[in-house]
């Protein structure tokens, strides 16, 4: 199923890693542990819905006559009180770039070391619908038929292999804000209820209206396409009544240590930063804002090119951003943080005849935050690729935006590569760029060294084989687990003996006693890994014929 149906939740329901190896042993040596705390690390995606005009957002100075030839309305003004600001007189001139008069914030905190800036950022075959292409964002696919239809989003099929351990907690791994309409990126492939969707920022009463949704959920449930449906939304109303106390509970204890603008995308950066401040354990937050389709009256007049819609948009971006990591930092939460922008596909690189921009492709990505090396990925786009037999699209991709958000992913949070390719659909491999990650987007006091990264099969604890018994093994058609009758068994997730990762299944009645059909599998050794209500348990399976 494409999309699902969620319950919607209105206002009221709504450090120490890559330092040198003699100081790791010196550590070593007076107990202290190299690796970091990587259960603490959140991320905040900021989803630019619409599609951003990067070209206006940053303006490759080196071009500005072109800039100007192409945009004879819309272009900024090089200098004065409004004109565009320089951000780094020190990068070399063919990369000289100025952001619009309104991102003040962002100046400073580039200037502060807090941001990082990506050039070019989009996918193979770029497709220009704002539904399809910001489903292929958030599906981690692209434009070729391989990879351009996925029923569950990259975020999703993250949380729940790489944060199996927190599953069924008492609090969402993931929280949508900004939005009614509920994100395809958090569908697991297997799990539901991964995240929780809060629309608006007025927390009173939002336990005792979520507690109860729903009334009493069926017991009963086909193994079909249809029971499934029923079971996605009784597990997507019991994550809810179970996620409401936690976050209400989070958002009272929290603070913040700053104002915020009086915006819709500074409000909900602001509760978040309330949840954190408040000891919320979600991992994944995705803030919305609107409004970027900007076809028409984009500035308000060719003699004021510094206002007007996108203006406006990037100037609550800027200033919410900025009191965002400002708050973080002032609670010393800000190595906990990384907050990433993106946006379906850029606008094109000439004006259309309406003080707008009309489709077009690539477009820049921003990265915040106290772990982000400061800096610029990538060179200005080239605005001579912009002819009229392209319909003055500025074409070349220089990153893959599964570059920018696997490199988030493996340097910061420490996933090892297996789980990219669960992730990504192995497009660490396969989708024309010949390594997944560039090096210098996390800064060195925080990026996770390899011997840190988390596997995804965990050291098995001598203790777990003596609660939870499969049978036949070895087997031939049908594996049978049995666990104690206060255990439930929820997903198995089935790896080679090489660790390679095979396939999950999931108990579709949450019971202690689960079986599934192997006849699929070829004869061999197959590790299970089991998530049960007490945790994950490991387990040795052989097929044979």
């Amino acid at each position: 199923m494409k999309r699902r149906k969620f319950i919607q939740l209105t206002a009221t329901a709504s450090a120490i890693s890559l330092i040198p190896s003699e100081v790791f042993a010196l550590l070593k040596s007076v107990g202290i542990s190299e690796c970091p705390d990587l259960n603490a690390k959140k991320i905040v995606f900021i989803q630019l819905a619409g599609a951003n005009d990067g070209i206006n957002t940053l303006v490759p100075l080196n071009q500005y006559d072109l800039y100007a030839q192409l945009r004879p309305n819309l272009k900024l003004n090089l200098t004065g009180t409004n004109g565009i600001i320089p951000l780094d007189t020190t990068l070399s001139l063919e990369n000289q770039i100025g952001l619009h008069p309104t991102l003040t914030g962002f100046k400073s905190l580039y200037d502060s070391g807090f941001m990082r800036i990506i050039q070019g950022v989009g996918y193979p075959n770029s497709n220009k619908s704002h539904f399809k292409s910001s489903d292929i964002w958030l599906s981690g696919g692209d434009g070729t038929p391989a990879n351009f239809t996925s029923e569950t989003g990259w975020m999703g099929r993250f949380i729940e292999n790489y944060y199996a351990d927190f599953l069924h907690e008492s609090y969402p791994l993931g929280i949508q804000m900004g939005s009614g309409d509920n994100s395809l990126g958090f569908h697991g492939a297997v799990e539901h209820g991964l995240s929780i969707n809060i629309n608006n920022q007025d927390m009173s009463g939002f336990y005792s209206v979520v507690n109860g949704l729903g009334g009493v959920p069926p017991t009963n449930i086909p193994n079909s396409e249809y029971g499934d449906r029923i079971q996605f939304l009784t597990d997507l109303d019991a994550s809810a009544n179970l996620y409401a106390n936690g976050i209400s509970s989070a958002f009272n204890s929290g603070t913040n240590a700053n104002s915020y603008p009086d915006t819709d995308v500074a409000n909900q950066l602001k509760t978040i930063a309330r949840f954190i401040s408040g000891g919320l354990k979600t991992k994944f937050y995705l803030v919305r804002l609107g409004g970027f389709d900007t076809h028409e009256v984009q500035i308000s007049s060719n003699t004021t090119p510094h206002l007007g819609n996108h203006a406006v948009l990037l100037k609550q971006l800027s200033d919410g951003v900025s009191a965002f990591i400002t708050d973080l930092n002032n609670q010393n939460k800000g190595n906990d943080v990384l907050a990433v922008t993106f946006s379906e596909f850029g606008r094109k690189a000439a004006e259309n005849g309406s003080l707008g921009t009309d489709h077009g492709e690539v477009a820049p990505m921003f990265v915040f935050g106290k772990s982000v090396n400061p800096g610029i990925s990538g060179t200005n786009v080239n605005l001579s690729e912009a002819i009229e037999a392209n319909n003055y699209q500025v074409q070349t991709i220089q990153h893959d935006y599964r570059r920018v958000f696997s490199t988030i992913l493996q340097d910061w949070l420490g996933a090892e590569n297996a789980f990219l390719d669960l992730t990504f659909y192995d497009n660490t491999n396969n989708t024309g760029f010949t390594d997944f990650k560039f090096s210098e987007l996390i800064n060195a006091q925080n990026k996770v060294d390899p011997s840190c990264y988390k596997s995804i099969l965990p050291p098995i604890p001598a203790k777990t084989n003596l609660e939870l018994v499969i049978y036949p093994n070895p087997t031939s058609d049908y594996i049978y687990i049995s666990a104690p009758q206060d255990c439930d068994v929820y997903t198995v997730m089935i790896h080679t003996a090489a660790g390679k990762y095979i396939d999950t299944v999931r108990n579709p009645i949450i019971s202690s006693d689960f079986n599934f059909n192997v006849q699929n599998l070829a004869i061999g050794i197959y590790h299970l890994k089991i998530q049960t209500k007490k945790g994950i348990y490991l387990k040795k399976m052989m097929i044979h014929r």
